[in-house]
This record gives C-alpha cells, sequence and structure tokens, in this order.
C-alpha cells in the first residue's frame, strides 16, 4: 500500500472513530435527560419503574404494575442510530428520528381495532410489512392516514377522532395511534418530549386520559 492509500485509510478510521465515539455520547447525553425529566411523571403511571438502556439508541423502561387505566405499560426511548454513520443516514432517509413509544395494556381488549399513522414516517414503514396491516384497508384522516379491519371499521371510524384529539393532548404531533386487541392494546408514537419545554406531570397526565379515553369506549 503506497503512502496516500495508508494516509486515506488513516483518515477514513479517524473519522468513522470520531463519529462513532460522538454518535454514543450524544445519545447517552440525550437519553439521560429524558430519563431524569420523566422521574418526575412517571408516577402518574405507577410506582416502580425498571429501565434498561438497549445498546446506544433505546431505552426501554417497564412498569409492569401500572395504575388504572392500564394494567401494564412500556415506554421505549428510541433514538437515531447516530453512533454508526451508515446505519444513520439510512434510518434517517426512512424517516426514523428521537422519538417515544408507549404502549399499554389496559383492563380489558378494546371491540375495536385501528391504526392511525403518518403518511412517510418510519413508523408506517415498521407497521406496514406487517401480515393484518397489509389487510387493512386504508383512507386519509386529515395528516394521518387511517386503517382498521372490515369487521370493525364503522366502530373504529367513530372512535378514531376523539382518540386521535386525547392522543394530541399528549403531543401535538403524532407518528402512530394504533388500538388492537392483542398486547399492546395501546401505541402512541411520538416526538422524543423536550425535557425544557413540557412539563412531565401533566405529559404522564395526559397519557392516562388517553388510556381512559380508549378504555371508555369498549
Amino acid at each position: 500500500m503506497d503512502q496516500l492509500a495508508q494516509s486515506v485509510l488513516i483518515v477514513v478510521v479517524i473519522v468513522v472513530m470520531g463519529w462513532f465515539a460522538f454518535g454514543i455520547v450524544r445519545n447517552i447525553r440525550r437519553g439521560n435527560a429524558v430519563l431524569r425529566w420523566m422521574q418526575v411523571g412517571l408516577p402518574k403511571l405507577g410506582e416502580r419503574t425498571t429501565v434498561r438502556w438497549l445498546g446506544s439508541s433505546a431505552v426501554d423502561l417497564n412498569i409492569a404494575k401500572a395504575k388504572p387505566p392500564f394494567r401494564q405499560v412500556q415506554l421505549l426511548i428510541v433514538l437515531e442510530p447516530r453512533d454508526v454513520p451508515w446505519f444513520w443516514v439510512i434510518a434517517h432517509a426512512r424517516g426514523r428520528r428521537d422519538m417515544l413509544i408507549v404502549r399499554g395494556q389496559l383492563p380489558t381488549p378494546p371491540q375495536y381495532e385501528f391504526d392511525l399513522i403518518a403518511p412517510s414516517s418510519w413508523s408506517e414503514s415498521e407497521r406496514s410489512g406487517r401480515p393484518e396491516a397489509r389487510q387493512w384497508a386504508a383512507e386519509p384522516f386529515g395528516d394521518l392516514s387511517f386503517r382498521a379491519p372490515s369487521t370493525t371499521r364503522s366502530l373504529s371510524r367513530a372512535i378514531a377522532p376523539d382518540a386521535l384529539n386525547a392522543a394530541r393532548q399528549v403531543h401535538p404531533i403524532v407518528w402512530r395511534l394504533s388500538a388492537h386487541r392483542d398486547d399492546p392494546q395501546l401505541e402512541l408514537h411520538i416526538p422524543l418530549p423536550n425535557p425544557n419545554k413540557l412539563d412531565a406531570t401533566q405529559f404522564f397526565a395526559a397519557v392516562r386520559t388517553l388510556a381512559e379515553q380508549m378504555s371508555r369506549r369498549q
């Protein structure tokens, strides 16, 4: 290998390793900031939360004994894969952004099912690959896409507006709101909350209100 090739290789290695280190530090700092913010509001959902980092791009929070109207709650902090540049480029191109996923089990399964999904979002690409989603006809629903099985389509279509209004009290931007008979009965995808702009107690109180709204319409 000549001198020029060696120099280029060294530069590439330095850039990749520097990006890797910066990406990990950036994600860990962002994740920890959100976790500190959550500590104030999580008692609204339950008294005990198990926290587990999944690499440097996701944090899994589980509340096994949640307060009504939940039986169980899972919160996923999903961060862009900033540590690997080519993964980050692919994920970013697919619409993946820093986000919070709320998954909840309700006291009883709802008698309806639907997906409200933002077109061209990462949530849409993640959901559309599943067999049941491919069988549900889609129709416009404001800035979102509405999908539901034919067996409960009318009921789901009547319930979806109030559920979406409640979800937008949690966060004005909703990438996905789903109701399912199987676990999780409730799933919400939103941009990762900004700890400097949102009150954690009010935020998680709104999450409970959303679950109450979806539990009332059984």
